[in-house]
């Protein structure tokens, strides 16, 4: 039509994990909690009145910011809510990146980071991980704009230490975002890092642990100085009234929260050993999936017959990641679901990798 610029008029938009309109199958492809959101979330869904509704939200989300900092050790200064995760890395290209400004980050990744590029127009970076996922060297060197690293990584589920993200962090002439949306699930976060360096951002989402991806809420943790810059560039409300409320029951009710991903992390090693006995190669994961390699199946075809038996996983046609696939840890009752089909499945003549 010749409507849209030219980067838009090229780009392939991202594409989602698919979203059966069934309920009755195993889905475990888009990294959803297996559980619901806090009671107290549900109680203060049920008590929004009309006059909230029909006003304006906070703009920043006050409420929340006071609560999510509480949370983290920092001021409510240091915190910028956001429409989800995707919301802050939007901001954060708008905010860095032009076609002179590159963005760098490791591959593979999350998906989503080169497609925000083309639309932002700018270069990019992209620095191989080694087999074993551990944080590129040569990152450091790219003298971009902005750097991204997604920890714990989508989609190995691997962990790149803190001393190691704060040593970029020192080397850098540019921001350096840690997308931590799978953190969750692992051990340790770099919060810290904030309070130590003025370039580092750190991305949170409450669509994994707290069980709201429906809601569409996180937030992002830096200095002050950041945070006032990423404030000019976020839509005037990017944060609704329903999702703050929401949000801020969820992040202060800490006690179901930490049961909840104890759970999951707990399904998750037994997930992993139960691939693994089935001769799928499935590395450590700190993250609420596991990323498992089909060493003699072709890893497309294991897809598509779970497919059929109405169980979703997601499979990535990318070099790197084609003879694998993604399985978000679900409850007890679909993961061993899960197994037993992949046993069936295994022990039928499925066409051997090439």
């Amino acid at each position: 039509m010749g409507y849209f610029r030219k980067n838009i008029e090229k780009v392939k938009g991202y594409e989602p994990g698919f979203q059966p309109k069934d309920t009755d199958v195993v889905k475990l492809n888009t990294n959803e909690s297996p559980y619901p959101p806090s009671p107290a979330v549900l109680k203060v869904l049920t008590e929004i009145s009309p006059e909230k509704l029909r006003r304006y939200p906070d703009p920043i989300g006050n409420e929340f910011r006071r609560a999510a900092a509480e949370i983290n050790n920092v001021c409510p200064e240091n915190i910028m809510c956001c429409n989800g995760g995707d919301d802050l890395l939007t901001m954060a290209f708008r905010a860095f990146c032009d076609k002179n400004r590159p963005v760098a980050y490791p591959v593979p990744t999350y998906s989503l980071y080169p497609v925000l590029a083309k639309l932002q127009n700018c270069n990019t970076i992209e620095v191989p991980f080694d087999d074993e996922f551990n944080l590129p060297a040569k990152l450091a060197g790219t003298n971009a704009a902005l750097t991204i690293v997604c920890n714990p990584n989508a989609p190995s589920g691997s962990f790149i230490s803190i001393d190691e993200l704060a040593s970029l962090a020192d080397e850098l002439s540019g921001v350096l975002l840690i997308d931590e949306a799978y953190v969750d699930f692992a051990e340790a976060n770099c919060t810290d890092l904030v309070k130590e360096f003025d370039n580092v951002i750190i991305l949170r989402s409450l669509s994994k642990g707290y069980g709201l991806a429906g809601i569409r809420f996180g937030y992002a943790i830096a200095q002050s100085d950041l945070i006032a810059g990423l404030m000019k560039v976020k839509d005037s409300y990017n944060v609704d009234a329903v999702a703050a409320a929401v949000a801020t029951a969820a992040i202060k009710d800490q006690k179901y929260f930490t049961e909840t991903t104890e759970k999951v992390k707990k399904a998750r090693g037994l997930l992993s050993e139960q691939l693994r006995d089935l001769g799928f190669e499935v590395p450590k994961s700190c993250a609420n999936f596991v990323l498992a390699r089909c060493k003699n199946r072709k890893a497309d075809v294991i897809f598509d017959k779970l497919v059929e038996r109405r169980i979703y996983v997601r499979y990535f046609n990318l070099p790197g990641l084609d003879d694998k696939l993604r399985i978000t840890v679900g409850t007890d009752e679909q993961n061993n679901k899960l197994i037993s089909d992949l046993k069936e499945i295994l022990s039928q003549d499925t066409a051997p990798s090439a």
